[in-house]
Formats: structure tokens, C-alpha cells, sequence
């Protein structure tokens, strides 16, 4: 297989001794199955262990796109005495009813599988078609929708449709996967009233397993009459029999530590702060430039003159995660002062500036991102009254550490960010000083690390620091 289709389909196949491990570990918590589906069976590594671990399992379903690994499985069965019985279907995932299909097996089901961990951005790179119809299931609002939270991984939408699937009867559901998708699935199931008993997530090492740098998870959710108080067990290690730490579901969100939460919910802010995100271009070898010797250089190092009115110096979220905020070499082209400006008026107002853009206009128009569809040329988005601010609180959204740096007027002008940074506008510096020394201390800390899941691409969220109610936790350090 290709590495665009091996990407596409999701072709890491399960290790043998992965899959025992895997299997150990649900006879170890004593997970019953009557029946075992697995409904991307590759070429069976899982099936073959699952069915050894449950001899007695009668019944078996299993599902593969691939005809030849479909093949594969029949043979790796058929040297299984408990696997005599199994059927083996070629199916598209996608095109199958799983309700309808998992319907006259007998109870307690185990669903079993490892799906691809591919998102569809990963997808649309590749031109992949492997995915489901899209939607916006999660009801985000129009910008959100456009800018990145609308992107999903394959294996999310897989897993929540077995969660709808097995509703209301007595099944277990063990998947490796993302340890994000193992958390999203659990909100929604959560959120949506689904009954389950008990939930673990155990850490796997993926790079040994699958050769790919991602935190991943073996996800264990057994379903049936009864709910549990909406919390998952972590456990560092298939093997391990204590849980390092649990997150669960409160207050309509996820949290990541419960108990720490438990103690400074007091903090949570019934009208949420709005956290502004810094300038999103896509396009930093054109938008952004380097100052030396008082001459600009773009991505590519070619020295140009612009007109000063649309710099603005910049600060990079990995300055502000540093501590380095008090001066910087970087510069951003800002052609807007609000999100939909005209910016027709830089050909007067900066004839060189507006020149340059011109010169790049093919490649600012090639951006991919929706967001720049049918919006004025060189168009920018995170900008508003707000970025123009003197003074700003800021923090980076890319490290694993709460750090919030006090940013000031740089060269006669405001500071700019990139979007991978979220702040407070200020109008003062002594307001600036306020906010990061509340922002800095113990409580306002241990209520945004109870919400902060660290092992994130982007850890630290814009909605996440909402929630902090900065008056109260600001009494809270004072006490």
C-alpha cells in the first residue's frame, strides 16, 4: 500500500503482543463478551487475540474495506478453535448500519478495534476520501467553524457512532486510539445522557507500537443501566492497576483533574471572559519580517521597504512562553484594524506597501483556509480594536506551562501576537500588572490546571481561561 492510502486508511496494523497486552488487560478487569465485533479488523491481530482471551465468545462480527486483509483474517481464524463461527465482511464503515448489524447479537457485547488515527486535515492534504460526511455536529459557531475547531479526527466520528450504536444494551467498548479522541468521545457521551458504568483510559506507548509520535490510549467504556458519576480512570500503563489520576464531566465540560477542580470551582466565572487570540495570516514568509539595522527582511531573507503605518512589532507565542516580551527583531504586516476591513485603501494610503502585497498575491491567495473565501484581498483574521491595545496580558497556547507575561508598547507602537497566543487587552500598565500578578498566583493557576489537559496539541484554550472569574480569583490570592 501506498504511504497516501496507508495514511488515508489508517493501515497501522496492531502489534501481536500489543494486542495480547490489550486483551490481558480487559480479562484482568473481567470485561464479559458473548460477543466479540471488531469493525476495522485489519489483518487480525486483535480478533486473534480477543477470541483466545475469550474462548467461550460464541459469536463474532467482524469488518474490513480491504478485501486482501479480509482474507488475511479468515486464514489467522481459522487456525482458532473458538473462532470457527466467525463471519468476516467486507464493509465500508461509513456505509454500514451498526445498529441494524450489531442488533441480533447476544449480550454482553465487546467492540473491540483500533480505527485510523487520521484527521481530515491530514485527509484533505491527501485529496483522502476515506471519511464520513461532514457536519457541524458540534453546533460551533461560524469563525470557530472556519478556523480550526471543526477538525476532527476519523477514528471520533467512528468511535461516537459505536457509542450510539450500542445504547441501552450491555456492551464494552475497548479502542485504541488518541487519547483526545478518547476524551472527546467521552464528553459527548457524557453530555448526552449515555449510560455508562465505568470508563478507563490506559497510556500506550504508540512510538514503539505504531512508529507515530502521538499520545494514544487503550479506551475502555463498559455501558449498561447504571451511569457512573461521569468520571474515567487514567492508568500510566496497560499493566498498572492504580489510576495516576481521573477526569470527568462537570458543569457541562470536561475536566481534566477532578479533584483539584472540586476545590477552586468557587473560581469559575458565571459570565465567561472573553481571551482574545493574536493575528492569524498564513503566511509568515510574506507577513512577517525581521528588523536589522533599521532595514525589514521577509521569510526568504529579501530586504523591502514598506511604509510604517501597517508594522507592527511582534511577539511570537514561543517569546512569550520565554519570557521574552520586552523587545523583539520580529514585525507583522497588519493590512487590517478589523476582521472584513477593505483593503483597497493600502494602495493609497501605502503605495509600497500595497505594491509588495501585489507582488505575493498569487501566493496570499493560495492560503488554504476557508476563512480567506470571499473576503477582501490579503485579508487577516484575530485582528480588532483589541490588538491595538497599549498594554496586553498574554500567554502561549502551545506550551505545557501557565505563564502569563505582562506586553507593553514596543518602538511607539502596541505589541502584536500570532494566534497560537491569547490575551487581555489593558489599557494602563498598572492594569497590566494587576492581571498578571492575579493571573500568576496559586489559585488562579490550580483552577486553569484542573481544566488544562497537557498532553493537547494546544493545551491552553481561550475558553479554558474564560472560565477563571478574575475578581474572585483575585481575592482568592489575596487571601
Amino acid at each position: 500500500m501506498s504511504d497516501r492510502r496507508r495514511i488515508e486508511f489508517g493501515d497501522f496494523q496492531t502489534p501481536d503482543s500489543l494486542a495480547r497486552d490489550v486483551c490481558r488487560a480487559l480479562r484482568r478487569l473481567r470485561i464479559p463478551a458473548a460477543s466479540i465485533v471488531e469493525p476495522t479488523c485489519g489483518i487480525g491481530n486483535l480478533a486473534a487475540a480477543a477470541f483466545e482471551a475469550y474462548p467461550a465468545a460464541g459469536v463474532g462480527r467482524l469488518a474490513e474495506l480491504n478485501a486482501d486483509y479480509a482474507a488475511q483474517t479468515r486464514l489467522r481464524l481459522a487456525t482458532i478453535p473458538a473462532a470457527g463461527g466467525i463471519e468476516v465482511r467486507e464493509a465500508d464503515f461509513f456505509r454500514t448500519d451498526w445498529q441494524e448489524w450489531l442488533a441480533p447479537l447476544p449480550e454482553p457485547l465487546l467492540v473491540i478495534g483500533n480505527p485510523p488515527w487520521v484527521n481530515n486535515s491530514q485527509l484533505g492534504a491527501i485529496s483522502g476520501q476515506n471519511a464520513p460526511t461532514k457536519n457541524n455536529s458540534a453546533a460551533l459557531r461560524g469563525i470557530e467553524a472556519l478556523t480550526g475547531k471543526s477538525n476532527f479526527d476519523v477514528s471520533e466520528w467512528m468511535l461516537n457512532t459505536l457509542v450510539d450504536s450500542v445504547a441501552g444494551r450491555r456492551a464494552t467498548i475497548a479502542m485504541l486510539c488518541k487519547t483526545s479522541v478518547a476524551r472527546k468521545v467521552l464528553a459527548r457521551a457524557w453530555a448526552a445522557g449515555r449510560s455508562i458504568s465505568s470508563a478507563r483510559m490506559y497510556l500506550i506507548d504508540s512510538t514503539s507500537s505504531f512508529d507515530a509520535s502521538v499520545d494514544a490510549c487503550l479506551l475502555v467504556c463498559r455501558f449498561g443501566s447504571r451511569s457512573s458519576p461521569r468520571r474515567c480512570d487514567l492508568f500510566a500503563r496497560l499493566a498498572d492497576t492504580h489510576p495516576c489520576r481521573q477526569f470527568g464531566f462537570r458543569d457541562g465540560r470536561l475536566i481534566a483533574d477532578t479533584r483539584l477542580y472540586a476545590r477552586w470551582r468557587h473560581l469559575r466565572s458565571s459570565a465567561p471572559v472573553r481571551w482574545r487570540s493574536g493575528i492569524k495570516h498564513d503566511c509568515a514568509k510574506v507577513m512577517e519580517f525581521r528588523r536589522t539595522g533599521g532595514r525589514y527582511f521577509n521569510g526568504w531573507g529579501q530586504p523591502v521597504a514598506l511604509e510604517e503605518e501597517y508594522l507592527f512589532p511582534l511577539v511570537k507565542s514561543s517569546q512569550v512562553a520565554a519570557g521574552l516580551t520586552t523587545e523583539t527583531d520580529r514585525w507583522m504586516l497588519v493590512t487590517q484594524r478589523r476582521v472584513g476591513d477593505d483593503t483597497g485603501q493600502i494602495r493609497s494610503r501605502a503605495p509600497r506597501t500595497w505594491r509588495y502585497l501585489q507582488l505575493h498575491a498569487e501566493r496570499l491567495g493560495r492560503r488554504r483556509s476557508s476563512i480567506y473565501r470571499n473576503r477582501p484581498p490579503f485579508s487577516i483574521f484575530g485582528v480588532g480594536q483589541y490588538t491595538f491595545a497599549p498594554w496586553k496580558v498574554a500567554i502561549s497556547g502551545l506550551y505545557k506551562k501557565l505563564a502569563f507575561r505582562k506586553l507593553g508598547p514596543y518602538a511607539g507602537k502596541p505589541l502584536v501576537l500570532d494566534d497560537t497566543a491569547y490575551f487581555l487587552p489593558c489599557t494602563t500598565e498598572a492594569e497590566a500588572d494587576r492581571l498578571a500578578g492575579m493571573l500568576n498566583e496559586g489559585p488562579s493557576h490550580e483552577f486553569l490546571s484542573s481544566l488544562l489537559f497537557w498532553d493537547a496539541k494546544r493545551p491552553i484554550t481561550a475558553d479554558a481561561l474564560g472560565l477563571l472569574d478574575l475578581e474572585l480569583a483575585r481575592a482568592a490570592g489575596a487571601e
